[in-house]
């Protein structure tokens, strides 16, 4: 059994020790310990029932933290040295785990690195790397999430809109240290909607696939960003597309449209483009629209102003621009854009500048700064 098909049976296990009265925090760590005792044991002798193993093991593991701590008699009273017996887990339980760990008083940074490793079953190193934080802070901040439900109770779970976008966090951290957290979200994202019969559940995994499949066009060797304009789409997964648009549109026939599948529909149709110059520019503005209904923020009118450049021209791009606040992250790269498609260049290599000190990011600072000098070299010259 490799190191992912361990970490599927995590939720479950955990769940099981959680559904027969265990806290949260201390099931959690028995669940990591029975783990750690895993790998090393099956190495040479896997065993026929892994599941079985591992809830008897992290059952015992429980049994023996709680005896280490102030409440042992009054919880070894409560509790037989094996397992006691009852059904098998359910898809309930796994469920359940996800919405546990979207408990609303959990910041999202605290929901995300809970659900990668109580439902994803991930180390706290590897969180931690992925994340690149010090492992003690990553162990903190595990620690402080897990008391926050074991004090807010079982009772008072995340709703299914905080899983998703606890879901689609993980997914944006990409890739770092030995996880792929992109490929990570996306296993959880179809473990979550084998689960629940929720449209905007399959909306997001499609909107996870489409986004995933662009992944290997999108930077260059030396991790310079490369614009959708210039990507080689013959490095994007085919196989990924379809079964991106697929789902999709089975959550669209379901006729209840959310944000996550308008997300999900605008990056089919940049997707289903064999050239950057075929692409349906206008039905992406028609998405955006939709998409505006459901989640009207900065984020979503900056992407729709870069549509409408595409689709209706540069000036009526800097038009809509122009709802945008000045403050929003990036704005300053998309004003930049579009000024340079609407033939002011000098205005359009100063806010590359200015975005370039303002960037997020290395990877999109260098870019800017590259797109800042590549006009000022054709406004000046190479002096």
């Amino acid at each position: 059994m490799d190191d992912v098909e361990l970490r599927r049976l995590v939720p479950r296990v955990l769940a099981v020790l959680v559904r027969r009265g265990a806290d949260f925090a201390t099931a959690e760590d028995a669940v990591q310990e029975a783990l750690i005792r895993a790998l090393s044991a099956w190495e040479d002798d896997p065993p026929s029932d892994p599941e079985g193993w591992l809830i008897t093991v992290a059952w015992r593991a429980f049994l023996d933290m709680t005896r280490s701590n102030t409440a042992r008699r009054d919880r070894e009273a409560r509790f037989d040295r094996d397992p006691p017996p009852g059904v098998g887990p359910s898809a309930d339980d796994t469920l359940h785990l996800y919405f546990l760990c979207a408990q609303p008083d959990l910041t999202p940074s605290s929901a995300v690195a809970l659900t990668l490793r109580a439902v994803g079953g991930l180390t706290t190193r590897q969180i931690a790397q992925a994340y690149l934080v010090p492992e003690a802070t990553m162990a903190q901040r595990i620690s402080r999430a897990k008391r926050t439900v074991a004090t807010a109770g079982l009772d008072r779970p995340g709703d299914p809109r905080t899983v998703m976008r606890v879901l689609y966090l993980v997914f944006n951290e990409g890739y770092s240290g030995d996880v792929d957290l992109a490929a990570e979200a996306i296993r959880l994202t179809r473990q979550l909607a084998a689960l629940v019969e929720e449209p905007e559940v399959d909306g997001l995994l499609a909107l996870m696939l489409l986004h995933h499949a662009r992944r290997p066009s999108r930077t260059r060797p030396d991790g310079a960003i490369v614009p959708l304009a210039d990507q080689d789409r013959a490095q994007w997964d085919t196989r990924l597309i379809a079964e991106g648009v697929a789902t999709l549109q089975a959550a669209i026939a379901e006729d209840r449209l959310g944000e996550y599948q308008a997300q999900a529909a605008i990056a089919a149709l940049h997707a289903d483009a064999l050239r950057f110059e075929d692409t349906d520019w206008v039905q992406i503005v028609e998405w955006y629209d939709e998409l505006l209904r459901f989640a009207d923020t900065p984020i979503t009118r900056l992407n729709r102003a870069v549509a409408v450049g595409e689709a209706d021209g540069a000036p009526a791009g800097l038009a809509a621009l122009a709802t945008v606040d000045e403050d929003v992250p990036r704005r300053e790269a998309v004003a930049a854009h579009l000024h340079e498609r609407n033939g002011d260049l000098e205005t359009a290599a100063r806010l590359y500048a200015a975005a370039a000190r303002n960037a997020p990011s290395v990877p999109e600072r260098d870019h800017q700064t590259r797109q800042a000098a590549r006009l000022n070299h054709l406004l000046h010259g190479p002096g």
